[in-house]
């Protein structure tokens, strides 16, 4: 299983990081959830914080481009596997920088990836 880093995470149902949060969840996969607010999905808690984190294979992210800065060097310093853009969080400049430290870059989409098997 995969230890996943959910970046956007929402309480809101209506939120794809909702889902995602919650398939990732019935997959096995362990789920680290980071928000703008704090709240809960299914028992995970959603942190507001950037925490020192390891061992993350895959993050996946549901923040906007505008709204990435703030992440782009916390997530890099992870050194996570691979970064899944999803629909709408396409970011040339991202991608670049996380590709030259040998990160894999995905656009794609979390929720497809999970139902067809290929995550």
């Amino acid at each position: 299983m995969k230890k996943t880093l959910v970046i956007g995470a929402s309480e809101n149902i209506d939120r794809y990081s909702n889902k995602a949060i919650l398939s990732l969840k019935n997959h096995g996969h362990e789920v680290i959830a980071l928000g703008i607010r704090s709240g809960e999905v299914a028992g995970i808690k959603i942190s507001t914080n950037k925490p020192q984190l390891t061992d993350i294979d895959t993050v996946t992210l549901y923040v906007g481009p505008k709204n990435q800065t703030e992440w782009i060097d916390y997530l890099i310093e992870l050194n996570p596997k691979r970064i899944i853009f999803n629909p709408g969080t396409e970011n040339l400049d991202f991608y670049i920088r996380a590709t030259q430290k040998g990160i894999e870059c995905i656009e794609g989409c979390t929720l497809v990836m999970l139902s067809i098997g290929n995550y």
